[in-house]
Protein backbone atom coordinates (compact mmCIF):
# COMPACT_ATOMS: atom_id res chain seq x y z
CA UNK A 1 0.00 0.00 0.00
CA UNK A 2 1.28 3.59 -0.79
CA UNK A 3 0.98 5.18 2.06
CA UNK A 4 -0.81 9.13 1.60
CA UNK A 5 2.40 11.33 2.38
CA UNK A 6 3.74 9.88 -0.75
CA UNK A 7 0.48 10.76 -2.93
CA UNK A 8 0.00 13.46 -5.45
CA UNK A 9 -2.42 14.92 -3.26
CA UNK A 10 -0.46 15.12 -0.38
CA UNK A 11 2.09 16.96 -2.39
CA UNK A 12 -0.05 19.38 -3.60
CA UNK A 13 -0.86 20.27 -0.06
CA UNK A 14 2.84 20.59 1.11
CA UNK A 15 3.43 22.79 -2.03
CA UNK A 16 0.36 24.97 -0.77
CA UNK A 17 2.13 25.30 2.89
CA UNK A 18 5.18 26.40 1.32
CA UNK A 19 7.35 23.89 1.34
CA UNK A 20 9.49 22.60 -2.14
CA UNK A 21 8.68 19.00 -3.59
CA UNK A 22 10.49 17.29 -5.67
CA UNK A 23 9.19 13.53 -6.82
CA UNK A 24 11.15 11.06 -8.50
CA UNK A 25 10.32 7.50 -9.77
CA UNK A 26 6.97 7.81 -7.72
CA UNK A 27 8.40 9.05 -4.56
CA UNK A 28 7.85 12.69 -2.92
CA UNK A 29 10.78 14.36 -1.29
CA UNK A 30 9.93 17.67 0.91
CA UNK A 31 12.35 20.46 1.62
CA UNK A 32 11.78 22.93 3.60
CA UNK A 33 14.41 26.10 3.81
CA UNK A 34 15.66 28.02 6.72
CA UNK A 35 16.78 31.19 6.21
CA UNK A 36 21.21 30.98 6.46
CA UNK A 37 20.81 27.42 8.19
CA UNK A 38 20.04 25.94 4.19
CA UNK A 39 17.22 23.46 3.74
CA UNK A 40 15.61 20.43 5.88
CA UNK A 41 14.75 17.16 3.59
CA UNK A 42 12.25 14.84 4.91
CA UNK A 43 10.93 11.76 3.40
CA UNK A 44 7.90 9.59 4.61
CA UNK A 45 6.93 6.48 4.06
CA UNK A 46 8.63 5.94 0.72
CA UNK A 47 8.73 2.45 -1.17
CA UNK A 48 11.87 2.19 -1.18
CA UNK A 49 15.08 4.47 -0.02
CA UNK A 50 17.44 5.72 -3.04
CA UNK A 51 20.75 7.20 -1.60
CA UNK A 52 21.43 8.55 -5.08
CA UNK A 53 18.48 10.68 -5.43
CA UNK A 54 19.04 11.98 -1.88
CA UNK A 55 22.44 13.30 -2.12
CA UNK A 56 21.79 14.51 -5.31
CA UNK A 57 19.22 16.52 -3.55
CA UNK A 58 21.47 17.43 -0.32
CA UNK A 59 23.68 19.35 -2.91
CA UNK A 60 20.79 21.00 -5.26
CA UNK A 61 19.06 22.54 -1.87
CA UNK A 62 21.75 22.65 0.19
CA UNK A 63 20.23 20.13 2.51
CA UNK A 64 21.63 19.88 6.74
CA UNK A 65 19.47 17.34 8.39
CA UNK A 66 17.77 14.25 6.43
CA UNK A 67 14.99 12.97 8.36
CA UNK A 68 13.73 9.59 6.88
CA UNK A 69 10.31 7.31 8.52
CA UNK A 70 10.91 4.12 6.80
CA UNK A 71 8.25 1.89 5.83
CA UNK A 72 9.79 -1.20 7.49
CA UNK A 73 12.39 -2.70 9.52
CA UNK A 74 14.29 -3.66 6.57
CA UNK A 75 14.65 -0.17 5.18
CA UNK A 76 15.22 1.05 8.97
CA UNK A 77 18.37 -1.44 8.98
CA UNK A 78 19.74 0.20 5.91
CA UNK A 79 19.14 3.70 7.25
CA UNK A 80 21.91 2.48 10.27
CA UNK A 81 24.15 1.18 8.05
CA UNK A 82 24.11 4.60 6.39
CA UNK A 83 24.84 6.40 9.45
CA UNK A 84 21.02 7.26 10.20
CA UNK A 85 20.22 7.26 14.43
CA UNK A 86 16.83 6.35 15.52
CA UNK A 87 15.39 9.88 16.85
CA UNK A 88 13.82 9.92 20.30
CA UNK A 89 10.17 10.72 18.65
CA UNK A 90 8.51 11.04 15.43
CA UNK A 91 6.78 12.91 12.88
CA UNK A 92 4.25 10.60 11.91
CA UNK A 93 2.53 7.64 14.02
CA UNK A 94 5.00 5.01 14.89
CA UNK A 95 2.14 2.34 15.76
CA UNK A 96 -2.05 2.55 14.23
CA UNK A 97 -4.68 0.38 13.76
CA UNK A 98 -6.38 -0.43 10.44
CA UNK A 99 -9.81 -1.92 9.68
CA UNK A 100 -10.24 -4.26 6.76
CA UNK A 101 -13.35 -2.06 4.87
CA UNK A 102 -13.79 -5.08 2.19
CA UNK A 103 -15.93 -6.80 5.23
CA UNK A 104 -19.47 -6.00 5.44
CA UNK A 105 -20.78 -3.78 7.58
CA UNK A 106 -22.13 -5.65 9.88
CA UNK A 107 -19.10 -8.11 10.36
CA UNK A 108 -16.88 -4.68 10.62
CA UNK A 109 -19.61 -3.80 13.58
CA UNK A 110 -19.48 -7.37 15.30
CA UNK A 111 -16.03 -6.32 16.34
CA UNK A 112 -16.79 -3.23 17.81
CA UNK A 113 -16.30 -3.36 21.51
CA UNK A 114 -19.56 -3.24 23.25
CA UNK A 115 -19.42 0.20 24.46
CA UNK A 116 -18.67 1.46 20.85
CA UNK A 117 -21.94 -0.35 19.78
CA UNK A 118 -23.63 1.39 22.20
CA UNK A 119 -22.48 4.89 21.76
CA UNK A 120 -23.39 4.35 18.30
CA UNK A 121 -26.83 3.69 18.76
CA UNK A 122 -27.18 6.37 21.12
CA UNK A 123 -26.45 9.34 18.76
CA UNK A 124 -28.10 7.74 16.12
CA UNK A 125 -29.90 10.83 16.21
CA UNK A 126 -26.91 13.53 16.30
CA UNK A 127 -27.70 16.03 14.14
CA UNK A 128 -24.28 15.51 11.74
CA UNK A 129 -23.46 17.82 8.79
CA UNK A 130 -20.71 17.77 6.31
CA UNK A 131 -18.71 20.96 5.90
CA UNK A 132 -17.24 21.76 2.37
CA UNK A 133 -16.86 24.69 1.27
CA UNK A 134 -14.47 27.76 1.86
CA UNK A 135 -17.34 29.37 4.02
CA UNK A 136 -18.26 26.28 5.04
CA UNK A 137 -15.20 25.30 6.57
CA UNK A 138 -14.59 28.68 8.00
CA UNK A 139 -17.43 28.11 10.88
CA UNK A 140 -16.14 24.41 11.15
CA UNK A 141 -12.70 26.08 11.99
CA UNK A 142 -14.52 28.64 14.61
CA UNK A 143 -16.25 25.17 15.85
CA UNK A 144 -12.93 23.69 16.54
CA UNK A 145 -11.12 26.65 18.15
CA UNK A 146 -14.57 27.26 20.97
CA UNK A 147 -14.25 23.49 21.17
CA UNK A 148 -11.21 23.46 22.89
CA UNK A 149 -8.52 24.83 25.37
CA UNK A 150 -6.69 27.81 24.44
CA UNK A 151 -3.20 26.26 24.38
CA UNK A 152 -4.54 23.74 21.88
CA UNK A 153 -3.10 23.98 18.59
CA UNK A 154 -5.91 24.48 15.59
CA UNK A 155 -4.63 24.62 12.14
CA UNK A 156 -5.39 28.30 10.70
CA UNK A 157 -8.75 28.35 8.16
CA UNK A 158 -6.63 28.58 4.75
CA UNK A 159 -4.37 25.59 5.63
CA UNK A 160 -8.06 23.84 6.06
CA UNK A 161 -8.95 25.09 2.84
CA UNK A 162 -6.00 24.27 1.30
CA UNK A 163 -5.87 20.55 3.06
CA UNK A 164 -9.64 20.64 1.11
CA UNK A 165 -8.59 21.59 -2.47
CA UNK A 166 -5.79 19.50 -2.16
CA UNK A 167 -7.87 16.18 -1.60
CA UNK A 168 -11.23 17.39 -3.15
CA UNK A 169 -14.35 15.41 -3.72
CA UNK A 170 -14.57 12.66 -1.94
CA UNK A 171 -10.93 12.83 -1.03
CA UNK A 172 -11.96 14.71 1.80
CA UNK A 173 -14.56 14.66 4.68
CA UNK A 174 -15.61 17.08 6.63
CA UNK A 175 -17.88 16.30 9.37
CA UNK A 176 -19.68 18.35 12.53
CA UNK A 177 -22.16 16.96 15.40
CA UNK A 178 -24.62 19.56 16.68
CA UNK A 179 -26.50 20.08 19.68
CA UNK A 180 -30.10 20.84 19.47
CA UNK A 181 -29.56 25.04 18.80
CA UNK A 182 -27.22 23.68 16.26
CA UNK A 183 -23.74 24.63 17.87
CA UNK A 184 -21.24 22.41 17.22
CA UNK A 185 -20.29 20.25 19.74
CA UNK A 186 -17.20 17.58 17.54
CA UNK A 187 -15.76 17.36 14.49
CA UNK A 188 -13.49 15.20 12.39
CA UNK A 189 -11.64 15.43 8.96
CA UNK A 190 -10.58 11.93 6.70
CA UNK A 191 -8.52 12.36 4.25
CA UNK A 192 -8.32 9.87 1.71
CA UNK A 193 -4.60 8.30 -0.32
CA UNK A 194 -5.82 9.17 -4.28
CA UNK A 195 -2.93 6.76 -5.62
CA UNK A 196 -3.50 5.00 -8.10
CA UNK A 197 -1.53 1.93 -6.48
CA UNK A 198 -2.59 2.64 -2.92
CA UNK A 199 -6.14 0.57 -2.75
CA UNK A 200 -7.48 4.13 -1.27
CA UNK A 201 -6.89 4.11 2.21
CA UNK A 202 -8.66 6.38 4.11
CA UNK A 203 -7.42 8.30 7.43
CA UNK A 204 -8.67 9.86 10.46
CA UNK A 205 -6.90 13.04 10.20
CA UNK A 206 -8.03 15.11 12.98
CA UNK A 207 -11.20 15.29 15.25
CA UNK A 208 -12.17 17.41 18.35
CA UNK A 209 -14.98 17.41 20.85
CA UNK A 210 -16.58 19.92 23.82
CA UNK A 211 -17.59 19.16 27.00
CA UNK A 212 -20.79 18.33 25.49
CA UNK A 213 -19.71 16.32 22.73
CA UNK A 214 -18.06 14.14 24.70
CA UNK A 215 -20.75 13.54 26.99
CA UNK A 216 -23.17 12.93 23.82
CA UNK A 217 -20.54 9.89 23.15
CA UNK A 218 -21.04 12.29 19.20
CA UNK A 219 -17.51 11.55 18.70
CA UNK A 220 -18.80 7.69 18.37
CA UNK A 221 -21.14 8.52 15.79
CA UNK A 222 -18.46 10.76 13.43
CA UNK A 223 -16.57 8.08 13.38
CA UNK A 224 -18.53 5.81 12.46
CA UNK A 225 -20.01 8.03 9.50
CA UNK A 226 -16.64 8.39 8.54
CA UNK A 227 -16.02 4.38 8.27
CA UNK A 228 -19.77 4.45 6.31
CA UNK A 229 -18.58 6.94 3.63
CA UNK A 230 -14.97 5.28 3.30
CA UNK A 231 -16.73 2.03 2.58
CA UNK A 232 -19.67 3.22 0.22
CA UNK A 233 -16.84 5.07 -1.63
CA UNK A 234 -15.30 1.56 -2.49
CA UNK A 235 -12.05 2.35 0.13
CA UNK A 236 -10.22 -0.87 1.02
CA UNK A 237 -8.69 0.00 4.33
CA UNK A 238 -9.68 2.68 7.65
CA UNK A 239 -6.58 3.71 9.13
CA UNK A 240 -6.55 4.97 12.42
CA UNK A 241 -3.70 7.41 12.22
CA UNK A 242 -2.07 7.22 15.42
CA UNK A 243 -2.61 5.08 18.96
CA UNK A 244 0.00 4.85 21.78
CA UNK A 245 3.18 3.24 21.27
CA UNK A 246 5.41 2.82 24.32
CA UNK A 247 8.57 2.80 22.34
CA UNK A 248 7.96 6.59 21.77
CA UNK A 249 6.04 7.41 25.06
CA UNK A 250 3.30 10.10 24.79
CA UNK A 251 0.92 10.27 27.57
CA UNK A 252 -1.09 12.53 25.43
CA UNK A 253 -1.81 9.44 23.24
CA UNK A 254 -3.41 7.54 25.76
CA UNK A 255 -6.82 8.45 26.12
CA UNK A 256 -7.36 8.89 22.63
CA UNK A 257 -5.89 4.95 21.96
CA UNK A 258 -8.19 3.79 24.44
CA UNK A 259 -11.20 5.29 22.15
CA UNK A 260 -10.01 4.13 19.34
CA UNK A 261 -9.42 0.40 20.18
CA UNK A 262 -12.76 0.15 20.99
CA UNK A 263 -13.13 -0.03 16.97
CA UNK A 264 -11.15 -3.43 16.76
CA UNK A 265 -8.61 -3.65 13.80
CA UNK A 266 -5.42 -4.36 13.32
CA UNK A 267 -2.04 -2.94 15.06
CA UNK A 268 0.91 -2.56 12.78
CA UNK A 269 3.54 -0.53 13.31
CA UNK A 270 6.61 1.17 11.71
CA UNK A 271 10.34 1.78 12.64
CA UNK A 272 10.13 5.26 13.92
CA UNK A 273 12.35 7.96 12.55
CA UNK A 274 15.84 8.28 11.54
CA UNK A 275 17.76 11.51 11.29
CA UNK A 276 20.87 12.42 10.23
CA UNK A 277 23.37 15.77 10.00
CA UNK A 278 25.63 17.13 7.36
CA UNK A 279 27.17 19.79 6.32
CA UNK A 280 24.91 21.92 3.30
CA UNK A 281 27.51 22.58 0.31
Amino acid sequence: MVDIRQTLSYAKYLRSLGWVVERTGEISYFIKKFPLLGSLLKIQRPDEIRMDTISKLCRKHGVFQIIIEPKNDLDAKYLISSGFKLAKDTYLPSKTLLIDLTESKEDILKKFKKDARQAIRKGSGLNIKEYSTPDEIRIFREGWKKSVKLNRFVPPTEQLIKLKKSFPQSYSLFLASHNIVGRIIGGVIFTTSSHERSNYITYYWQAFTNNEGRTTLSQYSLLWQGILWAKKNGYKIFDFEGIYDPRFPNRSWKGFTHFKHSFGGNEVEYPGCYTKLRLPR
